[in-house]
């Protein structure tokens, strides 16, 4: 669903709505033109409305006031101003379900903050590069950990319109942040994660290899001139991939690969272990219109694999169940996709095209649900440099197209074409694949 229709259920931070952030402040006298053509917008939507009323008392709880009237001494009186910040992180400590004083919540706070800094930042750093200027947000909004503070600013003339839609939308993405966290808390997120590395080096890779200790080869391809599909792929040890320069048309692709031995054989296996960090999650919820991380966050933990051959594949996912047994865990493999063979990849994701070839399923074991991404070693090349199936290029399209880049970067605030910058951005990634 896209994020920015009338059924978002971000409705507050959506610029062609009642909420808009305008170029002053909402302090409208109650029978002035402005708050009548305001009253008139939401009138006929009873839905709004409500939303409107469970916002205000938000705010309303949050300042612990009453009327809108008793902001403006908050803006002017620290004294107030300060008793009223250590209400609200007590509610909100209370509410994220963080135990501890007073400082342990301010820590937890900052921390919101600084995740809804990333989610900013690392749009700014990779899909909005050439643009990084234009979507910086302003220093001062940077600079505030504090949830009354970036409220207030909603309601101070002296801040410009796009520092007060920054300040509204650092609170959105703090919230998603705090939620984020109370939900790794519950489900202990970083223990399974530290016990999921501890089977697989205990059970799953070769004994015999050092942990950390990876084989250095490169993947020599070939690619289709009509869509850079790969049509031919060879590994090569590091001296000869020194040996070798790739030309117009092919590719060098380091992989550094663990062993594990089945039958009497150890097999090769490129892995990256997939833990998303708390920003990628935000984003992820902003993509699902979701603000419950239970329901959207369903992949915490996950591994991507990558192995010389089909029939290595079908070795891998053998051993691994038998692993399993033998760290005293059942293991069921669950919501299985595989389109290594043939078939068409039916993903549900903006962005996500039929072409992508890969093994994916959730493996259930040992108290926790992991998602696995299995490749050969043509279909990881496809993953990464195929025509409308490269990662980078879903990249692109999953942000634009779900409507997170105009939810974030409104063009009204930040004078941006989106639907222009989403062409622009395909074509750089496809130029920097292609020619790399």
């Amino acid at each position: 669903m896209n994020i920015i229709n009338k059924k978002s259920i971000f409705t507050s931070m959506l610029q062609n709505g009642p909420f808009a952030v305008g170029e002053t402040p909402p302090f409208a006298h109650p029978f002035s033109r402005e708050a009548k053509e305001w009253t008139r917008t939401i009138q006929s939507d009873p839905l709004m409305k409500t939303k409107y009323r469970a916002v205000r008392n938000q705010i309303f709880d949050l300042l612990s006031i009453s009327t809108f009237d008793e902001i403006l001494p908050l803006l002017h009186d620290r004294k107030s101003r300060e008793l009223t910040t250590k209400t609200a992180h007590q509610l909100l400590g209370n509410m994220f379900g963080i135990q501890g004083d007073a400082q342990v919540i301010d820590r937890y706070l900052h921390d919101y903050a600084r995740t809804a800094d990333d989610v900013i930042n690392s749009l700014r750093a990779k899909v909005l590069a050439p643009y990084s200027s234009h979507t910086e947000t302003t220093n001062e909004i940077e600079t505030i950990s504090d949830p009354v503070s970036l409220l207030l600013v909603l309601f101070d003339e002296h801040f410009h319109r796009k520092a007060r839609f920054e300040a509204k939308r650092k609170l959105v993405l703090m919230n998603l942040a705090g939620s984020i966290d109370q939900r790794e808390r519950e489900t202990q997120i970083e223990k399974k994660f530290s016990e999921f590395l501890g089977f697989l080096n205990d059970f799953v890779w070769s004994p015999s290899s050092k942990i950390g200790d990876l084989e250095i080869c490169y993947l020599h391809s070939r690619h289709s001139a009509e869509d850079f599909r790969c049509t031919s792929v060879n590994v090569l040890s590091e001296a000869a991939a020194i040996k070798t320069t790739p030309v117009v048309g092919e590719k060098l692709t380091l992989i550094k690969r663990r062993r594990f031995h089945d039958k009497g054989k150890d097999i090769p296996i490129y892995v990256t272990i997939r833990k998303k960090p708390p920003a990628a999650k935000v984003l992820k919820l902003l993509r699902k219109n979701e603000k419950n991380p239970a329901t959207a966050v369903d992949d915490e933990l996950g591994l991507m694999a990558v192995l010389n051959s089909v029939s290595d594949v079908k070795r891998f996912l053998r051993h691994l169940t038998k692993s399993a047994v033998r760290a005293d865990s059942f293991m069921t493999l669950e919501d299985i996709s595989d389109t290594l063979t043939n078939g068409e990849y039916d993903g549900s994701a903006t962005g996500s095209s039929a072409k992508t070839s890969m093994l994916k399923f959730f493996a259930r074991l040992g108290g926790m649900r992991v998602e696995f991404i299995i490749h050969t070693n043509s279909s990881y090349l496809n993953y990464m440099c195929q025509r409308d199936v490269a990662h980078d290029e879903y990249e692109v399209k999953r942000i634009f197209d779900t409507g997170v880049a105009d939810f974030l970067f409104p063009s009204d605030i930040y004078h941006l074409e989106m639907e222009k910058i989403r062409s622009t951005q395909l074509k750089r990634f496809r130029r920097i694949i292609e020619e790399s």
